[in-house]
């Protein structure tokens, strides 16, 4: 099963401190969305709100068009899964993955088909008897995902499950993530901080600042076209130019920042930045980093990615311009 999230309208304060302030936000059944933000936004916030371990302090969240007020997080037709995993150590994986059916009165035989089923669907298949400590980090976190998801949550909660884990492991993890969300169809609301993530993972990220709401949309839109500048900094390199300071734009007008994605400026482009100077270059493996100053404004410095196989040196001096780029307001 699966199904929607309204939060209409909440806040949540503690004292005089507000963590959240007036979020309003939409989920669709089956949609995974990505809450992202800096530490201290809200995005951890709201999604206990959603699981129950916290209630607004003004505002109501729905489930399936259900009122959630008051009800507890065992009452709730959401299961979160968590950074620390939080498997009992003394209990086999399918024991672990079987607990919440277990809490649900299901008889033993039918809980271990379950756990075996969902153990089958995160990769671990055939290792129902073995022990937590007998497993890696990326395993535990697939047998913390197959309990989750052996209860039939409508929506599952996942608060950065993946950040307890080495780069290369973490991205593995996301391909699965996604791939077993696909499979399920349930609907995934996933927190993280981790801006490539939330790109590699959802349909729609949620990007949050301060309490609220800056951004929402697919990963490409809000990267390519963020509507703040917060956004624009937060998803990722970019450089700011203010148009009321350079001459370099005068047909994008004289207010506003431009930003620019450094993989955005390449030779030619049909926003034209003419000839720049090298002042460094890195090699980064996917590509070519360089500052690079341009000649009519010698004021600005801007970071931009080269072709992975561009040959070029301090010094030269190479004619650019940008093919995707956004103006905002300051």
């Amino acid at each position: 099963m699966t199904a929607g999230v309204s939060v209409q309208a909440v806040s949540r304060r503690y004292g005089a401190a507000a963590v959240l302030e007036d979020v309003s936000l939409e989920i669709a059944a089956g949609e995974f969305v990505v809450l992202l933000g800096p530490s201290g936004c809200g995005k951890t916030t709201l999604l206990n709100m959603i699981g129950g371990f916290d209630e607004p302090t003004a505002g109501q969240i729905l489930i399936g068009g259900r009122n959630m007020a008051g009800i507890p997080p065992k009452d709730r037709p959401t299961t979160t899964v968590f950074q620390d995993y939080a498997l009992f150590p003394h209990m086999t994986l399918a024991d672990n993955v079987a607990f919440g059916l277990r809490m649900r009165g299901v008889a033993r035989v039918e809980r271990l088909a379950r756990a075996a089923e969902m153990l089958a669907l995160v990769g671990l298949d055939g290792r129902g008897e073995r022990r937590p400590h007998e497993l890696s980090g990326g395993q535990r976190q697939r047998v913390a995902l197959a309990r989750a998801l052996a209860v039939e949550p409508d929506v599952l909660l996942l608060d950065e499950p993946l950040g307890a884990l080495d780069l290369k492991l973490r991205r593995q993890m996301q391909d699965e993530l996604k791939a077993i969300q696909r499979r399920v169809g349930t609907t995934f609301v996933h927190v993280t901080h981790d801006q490539e993530e939330a790109m590699a993972i959802a349909d729609r990220i949620v990007v949050m600042n301060a309490g609220r709401i800056e951004d929402e949309g697919p990963p490409k839109r809000v990267y390519l076209r963020p509507k703040s500048l917060f956004t624009a900094g937060f998803m990722g390199e970019v450089n700011r130019i203010s148009l009321a300071t350079t001459r370099l734009f005068p047909q994008l007008g004289a207010t506003g920042v431009l930003c620019l994605r450094p993989e955005s400026v390449v030779e030619g482009g049909a926003l034209r930045i003419g000839p720049c100077r090298i002042a460094d270059v890195a090699f980064f493996g996917t590509h070519v980093r360089a500052h690079v100053v341009p000649e009519a404004a010698p004021d600005l410095r801007l970071v931009v990615h080269l072709p992975q196989g561009s040959d070029v040196t301090e010094g030269q001096v190479m004619d650019l311009g940008a093919r995707d780029f956004v103006v905002l307001e300051a």
